[in-house]
């Protein structure tokens, strides 16, 4: 499953630039499919959706960090750990229930992702 970020983060921003999929935003900043990954052009999602890898999305919070589910393989392929979760000081880096995946769909995702 995708990590969440919970309405305890502090906003340090320590995740961040831990993310191996830079599928960890500020909130309120938009984001795209392609920035840390290898997704380029019109490109089909796992879920069935087509669109542009660099067409802006809108952000999930407005308020704290948050993560896109879409790019987020709880670091399969690069950690043993989530790394979010493995620097977050306050614990909000939790489990997302509303987005369970098996370790071979996560490795899946991050070869996606990633053109391997």
């Amino acid at each position: 499953m995708a990590i969440i970020i919970t309405d305890e983060c502090i906003n340090c921003g320590a995740c961040e630039p831990e993310c191996p999929n830079t599928a960890i935003y500020e909130g309120a900043e938009d984001w795209n499919y392609s920035e840390g990954t290898s997704l380029n052009g019109n490109v089909t999602l796992p879920n069935g959706n087509t669109l542009e890898a660099d067409s802006e999305q809108e952000p999930i919070s407005d308020e704290y960090y948050f993560i896109v589910p879409d790019k987020c393989t709880e670091c399969k392929g690069f950690h043993e750990e989530p790394q979010c979760a493995a620097v977050c000081p306050v614990d909000c880096c939790v489990p997302d229930e509303d987005h369970v995946e098996t370790e071979e769909e996560l490795l899946s995702k991050q070869k996606f992702l990633h053109n391997e």
